[in-house]
C-alpha cells in the first residue's frame, strides 16, 4: 500500500508541473519600412526561391536522364554522381523550406 501511494503521489507531481503553454504565444508581427507585414515578405522570397530550385531540379533530373541513355550499364560517370547530390540538396532544401510554413 506505501509503494502505491508513493507511486501516486510521484506520478501526480510530474503531471502537475507547469510545461508551459501548448502552443507558443504569437510574436507579433513586424512591419518593414514600406508597410508590408515582415512574414508575408519572407514567405514570398521562399516560395521564389523553391521555383528557382524546382525548375533546376527538373532540368538536372532531365540531364541525368541523358546522360543515363547515352551510358552503359556498367559505366557511372563523376559527373552524374555529383548531380544526383545536386538533386538531393535541392529537394531536402525545397522540402526544408515547405515545412516552416
Amino acid at each position: 500500500m506505501r509503494r502505491f501511494t508513493l507511486v501516486f503521489l510521484l506520478s501526480l507531481i510530474a503531471f502537475g508541473q507547469d510545461r508551459g503553454p501548448l502552443f507558443p504565444p504569437q510574436e507579433e508581427d513586424h512591419k518593414l519600412p514600406d508597410g508590408t507585414s515582415q512574414r508575408q515578405a519572407i514567405l514570398k522570397a521562399e516560395h521564389k526561391r523553391s521555383l528557382e530550385d524546382a525548375a533546376r531540379l527538373a532540368q538536372l533530373s532531365a540531364e541525368v536522364q541523358s546522360e543515363l541513355e547515352k551510358s552503359d550499364a556498367n559505366i557511372v560517370s563523376l559527373k552524374m554522381l555529383k548531380q544526383l547530390d545536386e538533386i538531393d540538396k535541392l529537394s531536402k532544401a525545397i522540402r526544408g523550406r515547405l515545412k516552416r510554413i
